[in-house]
């Protein structure tokens, strides 16, 4: 079946960076895409940045981009997100996710809600 696991989560001061992996099994790694979607305590999920199933481009929504950087390794079925200049309000839960919608993932949007996401791992920016 459909497994993503997160790794790398953790607590970082404002400024601070950390790089979130996810290693993927169970499908076809290559003709899905995958996003990155973080959830708040008392907010709705949000999609953070996303990498589509047809050219591999990458899109990032809100402060993402300029911060952080999603990259894509389909030898080791693996994603990452390397995160940078953090601020508090990046802290949440992040988890990755799957679908194969060709459209899950296009320049201006990210899918709501996809099709498969893993565990989450918590990324607390705190002084």
């Amino acid at each position: 079946q459909v497994q993503l696991v997160e790794s790398g989560g953790g607590s970082v001061q404002p400024g601070g960076s950390l790089r979130l992996s996810c290693e993927a099994s169970g499908f076809s790694f290559n003709n899905y895409a995958i996003a990155w979607f973080r959830q708040a305590p008392g907010k709705e999920r949000e999609g953070v940045a996303c990498i589509n199933n047809r050219d591999g481009a990458t899109n990032y929504l809100g402060d993402a981009k300029g911060r952080f950087t999603f990259s894509r390794d389909n030898a080791r079925k693996t994603v990452y997100l390397q995160m940078n200049d953090l601020k508090p309000e990046d802290s949440a839960v992040y988890s990755c996710a799957a679908d194969p919608a060709l459209w899950a993932c296009t320049k201006r949007t990210i899918k709501k809600p996809y099709d498969f996401y893993g565990q989450g791992t918590r990324v607390t920016v705190s002084s």
